[in-house]
This record gives C-alpha cells, structure tokens and sequence, in this order.
C-alpha cells in the first residue's frame, strides 16, 4: 500500500518499530509489552492501533478472541516520508541545508564523515 505521506506521532513510531522487529503479527498485549518507554494502558494502545489500522498503517486479523496487528508500511516508507516532510517544512526543501544544518548542530564522528563522502561520491556517480 502506497500512502504518500505518512506523519506520526512519537508513540504510533514505537508502535510501528514494536511490530517490525516481530516476525509474526501481535497481539495488543503483546505490543503493549514490547513497547519502550514508560508504561502505557492496555487500552491505550489498543486505541492507538485501532487508529493507526483506520489510516491504513496496519491490519489485523482475528485469532479466536484476539486480533492479531500487522504493519502495513515498511521502515523505508515511513523514513523516507517522514525525513522528505522534515527537509520540505524545515528546510524549505533544501537537502543541502538540511545536511549543513545536521553537521552544525550535531557531533559527527570522523567515521561518520567518511561515510557521508563516500555516499555522495556514490551518488554522482550514479547520475
């Protein structure tokens, strides 16, 4: 399922990281479980996930009286979406900006530097 943009919340995130480490669907006590951070409600999270299937995050399927959550978007969707929203509203759509803004701001390692090199001169190569 394609969904174009994707904006979510801090706790709809660690919903969504609970279930992508799971190889099998779960149930809401079980994400209720898995779940970091302080302690949330049962019926927290199942209110979460009820909201997160209606806007086509995930699904679910019923065993006997549970019903079983899976994601509906992948890891590389929601980054993508999410980081592509992030440098449109902040940045004003300037990766180049974004970027300076990150190496400003935050402490990179000299490996991380390489690494960042490394990439870019990937990517002109590839164009």
């Amino acid at each position: 399922m394609a969904i174009k943009k994707i904006r979510l919340g801090e706790l709809q995130l660690r919903i969504l990281q609970v279930l992508w480490r799971s190889s099998e669907p779960l149930a809401v006590a079980e994400v209720q479980q898995q779940l970091e951070g302080p302690p949330l409600a049962y019926t927290t999270v199942a209110t979460m996930l009820r909201k997160m299937e209606d806007r086509g995050l995930l699904s679910h399927r019923e065993e006997g009286r549970k019903f079983l959550y899976l994601p509906q978007v992948t890891a590389d969707q929601v980054s993508r979406s999410m980081s592509d929203d992030l440098v449109d509203r902040l940045f004003d759509g300037s990766l180049a900006d974004a970027v300076s803004h990150l190496l400003e701001t935050r402490e990179v390692e000299p490996g991380e530097l390489d690494e960042l090199e490394r990439l870019i001169r990937k990517h002109k190569q590839q164009r």
